[in-house]
């Protein structure tokens, strides 16, 4: 937690939910008759509403990117090097908005939303979401502040397909978009790490076919799993083997089957503390989300 708040900081921030009572059709035939939005802004939107830079979250992300909600806070906001006066995206020259993702799980409307239909959480109710639908969500976003273009959209990994499907489908909507370690579709070995992931959390005992919640329970084991491997295909095999190489965690073996290697010791604490801060659903969801983007299959496999 800082002491003080840093002078290239946007400072203490307050998320914002918005509510849109209007339907919006999705990919895979269903719609969502009304759902809400969790959002941050930092800096100031200008008369001309010509200076907002939207900021598209990756698989895990959410809405806050920078600045700390108190000052108790043990950490700012996820892209918080990237984002305030004077750093990168300058919020002293840009009105920045990012927000949760529909089907995310930090406040925006998801499978652990209340479902109007049933009364209970929507679980592996909630609807498969698509890249596509989240930039038409996004678009109603920038309606609902005022914002005609973008002056850019930027995002990284699943983040950055966001941003290049928002130049696909509303090219005069921005004027720039900024693609950070990013794909336009994912090669088959990268969808197989998403399947593997996907098989750990519905194997847990504990999913009980992803209605976890309504049995007061949560797939720790099989969420923590997935986890450990997308950690593997964040870094490559050097940086890899650059950052642990082969190091021990004490020294010796131990000749058991307990952490020995410092890269076991990463992923499993990686495992076990995103399994207590993120919905297994939405996991799902976003890897599904991250399989099905392909937009140059709706142009004869060309961009």
């Amino acid at each position: 937690m800082p002491e003080v708040i840093p002078a290239d900081s946007v400072g203490l921030v307050e998320p914002k939910a918005i509510r849109f009572d209007q339907s919006l059709p999705l990919n895979c035939g269903e719609q969502l008759d009304s759902f809400q939005l969790m959002i941050e802004t930092y800096g100031e939107l200008n008369p001309a509403c010509s200076n907002a830079v939207l900021i598209c979250h990756a698989l895990s992300g959410h809405h806050h990117a920078a600045g700390y909600h108190s000052m108790e806070d043990r950490k700012p906001g996820w892209w918080d090097n990237c984002i305030g006066p004077g750093k990168p995206i300058d919020t002293n020259r840009f009105f920045v908005v990012a927000l949760n993702n529909l089907g995310g799980c930090h406040g925006s409307t998801g499978p652990t939303s209340h479902n109007p239909k049933t009364g209970k959480a929507y679980g592996p109710d909630f609807p498969v979401m698509t890249v596509a639908d989240w930039v038409s969500s996004q678009a109603m976003l920038a309606d609902y502040l005022g914002i005609e273009q973008w002056a850019a959209v930027v995002g990284g990994s699943l983040g950055g397909m966001q941003t290049l499907q928002w130049s696909i489908a509303y090219p005069e909507r921005l004027r720039h978009a900024i693609i950070i370690a990013s794909a336009a579709r994912l090669s088959a070995q990268n969808i197989a790490f998403n399947e593997v992931a996907r098989q750990a959390i519905m194997s847990d005992d504990q999913f009980f076919g992803g209605r976890y919640l309504e049995e007061n329970s949560l797939p720790r084991k099989g969420l923590g799993l997935a986890r450990m491997v997308g950690h593997i295909t964040y870094l490559s095999d050097d940086a890899m083997g650059s950052k642990f190489g082969r190091e021990l965690k004490n020294e010796g073996f131990s000749y058991d089957y307990n952490v020995e290697f410092q890269i076991e010791s990463y992923l499993r604490y990686q495992g076990e503390s995103f399994s207590g801060s993120f919905d297994a659903n939405t996991y799902l969801l976003m890897t599904r989300a991250l399989d099905y983007f392909d937009p140059a299959s709706d142009y004869g496999n060309s961009l």
